[in-house]
């Protein structure tokens, strides 16, 4: 019985510890996009309901003599594609589907392991239930679940900050073949074993129990999608605002976890009656939140409301589903139709959301789907049960139309891809006010003024009172033409800085952005320089292409307020000082109302023998917008310049911080008071 638990919880360590290993590994590949977790979410469901499938069809339909060396056979074969390191020519180019190309790197990586570790779980529960009859091994999925809790606790805190990405890939690869191993004894002792006399003497529940109806079957589905849904749609909603990475990803799966684990250990963690209030209110007030768009920057409420909120919806679903769990000859089959909730619910938010949805409507209708559940489940008790659900679902469905009207609101032009949500709005009183403004997200990325007088200058962060727009008005009385780069398009603001002769090369892996820069903004198309725009992850791009020798290479690709960390690392400011010129400057885009960003700046400048200057502007400007730049070169003289030194703003150094690399970054030391 060791055994059996010992094996069941490596490998549900090893299943849920992959995830942020193998997400991070391919993370900068496509521009720290929030959507990289979710699409390896849909692939983990997927697998995860390929081997309940699976493992359903071995005890159903293979010999108990048999089924132990299939499993052998399939476990030694799975050690042929260790380690789980994803070779460089998966690396995107920029022109394929990164979703397809992420769900097709993952199957081949990573897929026939994924799929035995899936499977461990029911096939070691059905062949303990058979080897231990009368046993329940319901607990024995609690286990696998607070294994799986574990794993993604020690990740961001222990493993993350410790060890460097590619080695926690070799390591989780050693611990996959030491798996291995003990599934291998269990498989080949599963057909040789007769239970014991004083066992075997007892009733076998698995003999006398009933099928149960499609309609629970559905009812399982139904109730494991939505949690699904909620899991996947409040990562997103948190993750597109502050940054992708582990740390938030982990804290939703974690909550969305530990309600499997309650629910399943004992019924005790579940009062039904003094639940479902609570849970009718927590829809409600996600849904509030949601829909009003003056609560949307506020972190601490909105992490604070959706994590909890999460808790509560998904002991509700997870709840229901431990309330209806079959007797254990159907285990199987139970966790098959669990996992096929997960997968579709998954694949909703994944995948069919972004095609389909012009925005993140998906969360409004995961809280609408999850009223809906409550108010079925609750229609046969007492009638204040029904009426708080009735409540629930005139809410939610009421802040989910609020939303969208919002978001309608004044535009003309949306787009949305798996970079994220994109609009172009037009508002102004009149026709000298009248301007356009790109929304990324919830953050503005860009505006033109569309008056001919105004619509060339630049506005929002790029004015000349930004730290971007002093350093190039510093740079233009020189005779040479610049040489410009800039990762982040936005609205080719920037662009209006060009004179003849200049080259201005905009990096931006989101092609729906370079097409409404060209078709709905003027500013690439007005300008004076030669502008080229390249379609790719920057760094990828920088790094293939011979040195760009730019005079400026500013650093401005931001997703919403989220911030792509891999572009602001120690192997990243290498990289963009082999392509400026020896005098050449880095300018980053530190403005955030999140993360005070700054200081680690300044610590990369510091450990590559750099100088760095803040230059905040207070946006006091019709045309301009609150600004955050940070000046980093070895040109002393330049930054030194009256017009740049004279705005520039002390910088305040912690030198007790760890540097950031392509491996370690902590935003809870950069999380604004």
């Amino acid at each position: 019985m060791i055994l059996y638990a010992l094996t069941i919880f490596a490998s549900a360590f090893l299943l849920f510890l992959v995830q942020p290993i193998i997400a991070k590994q391919i993370l900068p590949w496509f521009g720290g996009s929030a959507a990289v977790w979710t699409t390896c979410l849909v692939f983990f469901q997927a697998a995860l309901l390929a081997g309940y499938a699976f493992a359903d069809l071995v005890i159903r339909r293979i010999a108990s003599s048999r089924q132990g060396q299939l499993h052998i056979a399939l476990l030694a074969a799975s050690l042929f594609v260790l380690p789980i390191v994803p070779g460089a020519f998966w690396k995107p180019a920029g022109t394929e589907n990164p979703a397809a190309l992420i769900l097709g790197l993952l199957t081949v990586t990573l897929g026939l392991p994924y799929l035995l570790l899936s499977m461990t779980s029911p096939l070691l529960q059905a062949w303990f239930a058979r080897r231990y009859r009368g046993r329940d091994p319901y607990r024995l999925f609690a286990l696998s679940n607070l294994a799986s809790l574990l794993a993604l606790v020690t990740y961001p805190f222990i493993l993350e900050p410790a060890v460097a990405t590619r080695t926690q890939a070799l390591g989780w690869s050693v611990g996959y073949a030491v798996f291995v191993v003990l599934c291998a004894a269990i498989a080949w002792s599963s057909g040789r074993t007769v239970p014991p006399r004083s066992i075997a003497a007892k009733p076998d529940i698995t003999e006398r129990a009933s099928p149960p109806s499609w309609t629970r079957s559905v009812l399982w589905c139904a109730l494991a999608a939505t949690g699904s849904v909620l899991l996947l749609s409040v990562t997103n909603h948190i993750t597109q605002n502050i940054a992708a990475v582990p740390l938030l990803w982990i804290v939703p799966l974690t909550l969305y976890l530990l309600t499997f684990i309650l629910n399943f250990d004992s019924t005790r963690w579940y009062p039904r009656e003094l639940l479902l209030p609570v849970v009718a209110a927590s829809l409600a007030v996600m849904a509030w939140c949601v829909a009003d768009t003056r609560l949307i920057h506020e972190l601490e409420l909105q992490l604070g409301v959706f994590c909890i909120g999460l808790f509560i919806a998904c002991m509700f679903c997870h709840g229901e589903l431990a309330r209806q769990k079959p007797p254990v000859a159907y285990l199987t089959r139970f966790y098959l139709m669990v996992s096929l909730g997960g997968a579709f619910g998954a694949a909703l938010v994944g995948i069919l959301a972004p095609l389909a949805l012009r925005a993140h409507f998906e969360l409004g209708l995961g809280l609408i789907a999850a009223a809906c559940l409550l108010a079925w489940q609750v229609r046969r008790n007492a009638l204040v049960f029904g009426l708080l659900a009735l409540v629930a679902i005139v809410v939610t469905i009421g802040c989910a139309i609020w939303s969208v009207v919002n978001f309608y609101e004044s535009t003309i032009v949306t787009a949305r891809n798996f970079y994220g949500v994109l609009r172009v709005q037009e508002t102004g009183a009149n026709e000298i006010s009248r301007h356009r403004t790109l929304v990324h997200g919830t953050i503005m990325h860009g505006l033109q003024y569309l008056a001919p007088q105004f619509n060339r200058q630049p506005t929002s962060y790029y004015t000349k009172t930004s730290g971007i727009g002093r350093l190039l008005e510093t740079l233009h009385p020189r005779r040479d033409p610049l040489r410009v780069g800039v990762i982040g398009l936005g609205t080719g603001t920037l662009a209006s800085y060009g004179t003849p002769g200049d080259l201005y090369r905009f990096y931006d892996i989101n092609p729906a952005v370079i097409r409404i820069a060209r078709e709905d903004f003027t500013y690439l198309a007005q300008s004076e320089a030669t502008i080229e725009t390249l379609l790719g992850d920057a760094r990828l791009t920088l790094e293939r292409e011979p040195a760009a020798n730019l005079d400026i290479l500013a650093i401005d690709a931001f997703s919403s307020d989220a911030i792509p960390v891999h572009l602001i690392t120690s192997e990243a400011l290498a990289l963009y000082a082999r392509n400026i010129k020896p005098n050449g400057v880095v300018a980053f885009h530190v403005t955030n109302r999140f993360l005070d960003l700054i200081p680690v700046v300044a610590a990369l400048a510091d450990a590559h023998g750099m100088q760095a200057v803040w230059i905040h502007d207070d946006g006091v400007d019709v045309l301009a917008s609150r600004s955050d730049w940070v000046l980093v070169s070895t040109n002393k003289a330049l930054l030194d310049n009256p017009q740049i030194a004279g705005a520039a703003t002390p910088i305040i150094r912690e030198p007790e911080w760890r540097l950031w690399t392509d491996d370690f970054n902590n935003l809870f030391q950069v999380l604004r008071d």
